[in-house]
């Protein structure tokens, strides 16, 4: 889609993630694996087939940097705002994984809750916790994302990548994390991610200069660089050991 090093990435990533993270989430409490009308596994892949196909066919990712409408042929009407008439593929991709990931939250949402409150009322209740409670963590960790990017914009703009797959992998442990607690029938619902600590200390560590309370250790450069390749170092070995220590179990 052509979207670079920049928040239409950060925002496609948060998207992917919720989804995996919220339908994981629905089945530790419910026990079902529910997918959405418009799910990630089916008609998520099938659009990233439609994607690459157009894009190859087409020769460039430049492609989805055109208006829409007027690729299209529709003309520009009065009632339509000339930014909408002017919003590329790219963006209207993003409206339309907007639009479909707060529906599948809802409706996972919705499930939950409902079987939370049926499962209340037998008192057969499986986790300690409430549901919505053991949502908060994810959106802190996105929190602590946004925030690190929004003050370390180098980060943003040139080494995005290393970045991405040091937040994938913080997902992807919470995911894995959460599957164990619900094939091993554990009460408690798992919130920590060891993945997220380094995280948190950046975001310390780069705010300290930005409200004149301390100076930055890390600086705004080379050193911050060098920690985000850390991190994704930290987070391959962690999650690496992860998936390696519960496959021996499982054998």
């Amino acid at each position: 889609m052509n979207l670079g090093q920049s928040w239409y990435t950060i925002l496609t990533l948060f998207g992917s993630t919720l989804t995996f993270y919220v339908q994981t989430w629905d089945e530790y409490f419910t026990g079902k694996l529910v997918l959405g009308i418009v799910s990630g596994p089916v008609e998520g892949v099938l659009t990233l087939c439609i994607v690459y196909a157009i894009t190859a066919v087409k020769g460039g990712g430049s492609f989805w940097q055109q208006s829409m409408f007027r690729t299209f042929g529709i003309e520009k009407h009065s009632f339509v705002p000339d930014y909408v008439h002017e919003m590329p593929f790219n963006q209207w991709y993003m409206v339309y994984g907007g639009v479909v990931l707060v529906f599948n939250t809802v409706q996972s949402i919705y499930h939950v809750l409902r079987t939370h409150q049926e499962i209340k009322t037998q008192k057969k209740l499986k986790s300690h916790s409430h549901p919505l409670f053991t949502l908060t963590p994810y959106f802190l960790r996105w929190t602590l994302v946004a925030l690190y990017l929004w003050l370390q914009p180098v980060i943003l703009n040139h080494h995005m990548i290393p970045f991405v797959f040091y937040v994938g992998l913080i997902n992807a442990y919470s995911v894995g994390q959460i599957i164990v607690a619900h094939l091993t029938k554990n009460p408690e619902f798992p919130v920590q991610n060891v993945l997220t600590l380094p995280l948190g200390f950046a975001v310390l560590d780069s705010a300290g200069p930005v409200v004149g309370a301390w100076p930055s250790a890390l600086g705004d450069g080379m050193y911050q660089v060098a920690f985000v390749f850390l991190c994704m170092g930290l987070g391959v070995g962690v999650y690496g050991s992860f998936v390696v220590s519960f496959a021996s179990f499982s054998l």
